[in-house]
């Protein structure tokens, strides 16, 4: 991983940060190595270095970030706290609707949400 400059970057680049398990860095240190190339046999897919990540946990983030709390959002969309605290915990499916709903709300990409 580079370490962040008080240089510009170009248009071309984004800065990224994330924070991940470290058992599972050298996993995310090869998928990020190839990113932007083509893909190799020994690439690994997002999923199998990021196996926590799931809708439940998009969600949580997304209405994290938006400063919202599970009863906020849940009246913005017209369902019960229970409702969004079980889509968060997996004990709910999010379909395509709800997840089109929430990220209308979320300011998200509802994909991130199936």
């Amino acid at each position: 991983m580079s370490a962040p400059t008080n240089e510009p970057t170009t248009t071309d680049f984004v800065e990224v940060r994330f924070r991940i398990p470290k058992i599972h860095l050298n996993e995310a240190k090869k998928a990020l190595a190839g990113f932007g190339a083509q893909e190799t046999e020994d690439s690994l897919p997002w999923r199998a270095v990021f196996p926590h990540f799931d809708a439940g946990v998009a969600l949580r983030g997304a209405r994290k970030r938006e400063g919202l709390t599970q009863k906020k959002l849940a009246g913005r969309l017209g369902v019960s706290q229970t409702h969004i605290s079980e889509m968060e915990h997996g004990k709910r499916p999010i379909g395509k609707e709800m997840a089109r709903r929430l990220a209308k709300v979320l300011q998200v990409d509802y994909r991130v949400f199936l």
